[in-house]
């Protein structure tokens, strides 16, 4: 991950696919409820644009940003929806304009950055690669909610691997955001590619262990889809209790979907 191109180049294709979901929509479809409960297609797009906006703050006004996470802080439950909010109320054209412009300063500002630079974020900070990785996941699990709404399947692809590794890597604090004391050892986690192979994390012979779809992995980290619907194995206490807490996304842990079949319970914004 020293490189961050390759990562920058998944988020721009991860990005401009969820772009041509939404930009033959009209008025109506706009305004179709997702699975986010409270939140319509327009809120989506406009999370993924002020998110965007956040990170391109991060990335070129450290001090800017930190402004923003005292924000933050002062309404931890409620700061996210404000920021959709404000621009869930711009025309749907003039709220895509935006995105698009504020993804594609992004874009210039991380590929830009100095190797070794890290940005201020609302969780650790971060280095251009895992920033990309971070809007590469948030813009895949929004996609999701809006491809729900529109009825539209979203095949899986190899830029999964991304959402995956950030999955992984944000074991210890999906802990911590719950009170929790990470376990000591690292985990052996081991993920089915969209196109078939393997994707492996961890030693070999480590004790505590996680397999499945990688797709369910993500699911499951991206708080999109609840434990129960999906096809993962956890070996070990310790891996069982992870798969009940894990989140890829900064900011406080979120409630999940319910299993299918129960209702939703409003959760599932992500930063």
């Amino acid at each position: 991950m020293s490189d961050p191109s390759s990562v920058i180049d998944d988020l721009r294709e991860e990005s401009e696919q969820v772009d041509r979901l939404v930009a033959g929509l009209g008025p109506e479809e706009w305004g179709l409820a997702t699975p986010a409960a409270g939140w319509d297609v327009v809120h989506q797009i406009a999370h993924l644009a002020w998110t965007d906006r956040s990170a391109l703050l991060a990335v070129t006004d450290a001090d800017g940003f930190r402004k923003r996470v005292e924000q933050a802080l002062a309404a931890p439950h409620t700061f996210v929806d404000e920021g959709a909010e404000e621009y869930a109320k711009l025309a749907p054209a003039e709220l895509l304009a935006r995105w698009r412009e504020g993804r594609a300063a992004l874009e210039k500002g991380l590929r830009s950055a100095a190797p070794g630079t890290r940005f201020p974020w609302y969780g650790p900070p971060m280095s251009a690669a895992s920033m990309a990785t971070a809007r590469l996941m948030e813009t895949w699990a929004h996609g999701l909610d809006i491809a729900d709404a529109i009825g539209v399947v979203r095949p899986p692809t190899d830029r999964l691997r991304h959402v995956a590794w950030l999955g992984v890597r944000t074991r210890d604090f999906a802990y911590g955001a719950h009170g929790l004391t990470p376990p000591a050892d690292p985990f052996r986690v081991e993920l089915v590619a969209p196109g078939g192979e393997l994707w492996e994390y961890g030693p070999v012979d480590a004790p505590q262990r996680v397999s499945g779809p990688a797709l369910d992995f993500c699911l499951l980290v991206t708080q999109r889809a609840h434990r129960a619907d999906l096809a993962l194995t956890a070996d070990g206490p310790d891996a069982d209790r992870w798969l009940d807490i894990a989140q890829a996304f900064a900011g406080p842990s979120g409630g999940g979907r319910p299993p299918k079949g129960e209702g939703e319970d409003g959760q599932g914004h992500t930063l």
